[in-house]
């Protein structure tokens, strides 16, 4: 593996209530943000919000920024659009508090019959999510994402022990809170891809876990003659550089994604974006330093370490 930071010294247990005051904020905000998708203040997709979704198939090539334009024209500018150039198709979604599928639909189709005379078009689909099944597509994802903090909770005590267990669900709990908090405060759109970026992201931030736990274990069996602190601060150390070369591997595949990857893929790369980073972050300075705050680690956990 390379190094990028050689051997390091860092007291991360030192700064550990720094870092506490920072998650806090974090989670403040991510709670605020679950309390806004309950009460329908924060930027819902229709997948959770209600609306329209038509998809229209050209009989020639027509670009995604014309068709924007022509929505806007028509009174449509909040339209999100996606485009399937190889089968010269573009879908249109448009949120809506009722459901009004008919009327939707006739607004697109004269939007393009009155702009682009000269390109014939079929109505390929036309589907409508209503408010009652929006919101048990948000209970669904909400219950998807308690059953992988369980599932985390479980595999990590398995392999390690309880409190182990506990301090990897917490800091995964604390990513998901975070990218939804950042989500809400820069008004991003919530659909099911940032959804399932969040359930990957839980996924990514375990595995970060898991090696910083697995080398803090090692060094329980070897070490024990240093504190706890110390302890795991050297494995934390042990393990920077390539958890810090791995986060960048990801990030210098999601910055071009984010950037240049058009409007549907942008929602969920930057959730994933925003995801690595928080969960590298948690990695070290959320989990680990939960270890501490288990009634009895210092002596629970050395001899947990024999």
């Amino acid at each position: 593996m390379m190094e990028i930071l050689g051997k390091t010294s860092v007291d991360f247990m030192g700064k550990r209530n720094i870092a506490f005051a920072v998650s806090g904020v974090l989670v403040l905000l991510g709670l605020l943000a679950v309390v806004g998708i309950m009460a329908g203040w924060a930027n819902l997709g229709i997948d959770f919000a209600g609306g329209t979704a038509v998809q229209l198939k050209f009989d020639k090539p027509l670009g995604i920024e014309e068709a924007r334009k022509a929505l806007q024209t028509h009174g449509l500018g909040d339209a999100e659009l996606q485009e399937f150039p190889q089968d010269q198709k573009i879908l249109i979604r448009v949120k809506t508090e009722t459901t009004i599928e008919d009327e939707i639909s006739k607004q697109i189709i004269e939007a393009f019959q009155a702009e682009f005379p000269n390109h014939g078009f079929v109505v390929d689909s036309s589907s409508s999510i209503g408010p009652t099944i929006g919101k048990k597509l948000q209970e669904d994802a909400l219950i998807a994402i308690v059953l992988s903090l369980l599932g985390i909770m479980l595999y990590v005590a398995v392999r390690f022990e309880f409190r182990f267990g506990v301090a990897a669900a917490i800091a995964t709990f604390h990513d998901v809170l975070a990218v939804l908090g950042i989500y809400f405060l820069l008004n991003k759109e919530i659909t099911l891809l940032v959804v399932t970026a969040l359930l990957t992201l839980a996924g990514y931030s375990l595995t970060d876990t898991v090696i910083v736990f697995d080398r803090i274990r090692e060094n329980l069996r070897r070490r024990r003659r240093e504190t706890v602190s110390d302890i795991i601060n050297s494995g934390i150390n042990q393990v920077l550089s390539r958890t810090l070369v791995t986060t960048l591997t990801v990030v210098l595949v999601l910055v071009p994604l984010t950037l240049w990857g058009g409007e549907v893929l942008h929602e969920f790369s930057l959730a994933l974006l925003l995801g690595v980073i928080v969960g590298t972050y948690s990695s070290i300075f959320v989990a680990s330093p939960l270890l501490l705050l288990w009634p009895g680690a210092e002596g629970k956990l050395l001899s947990r370490g024999k």
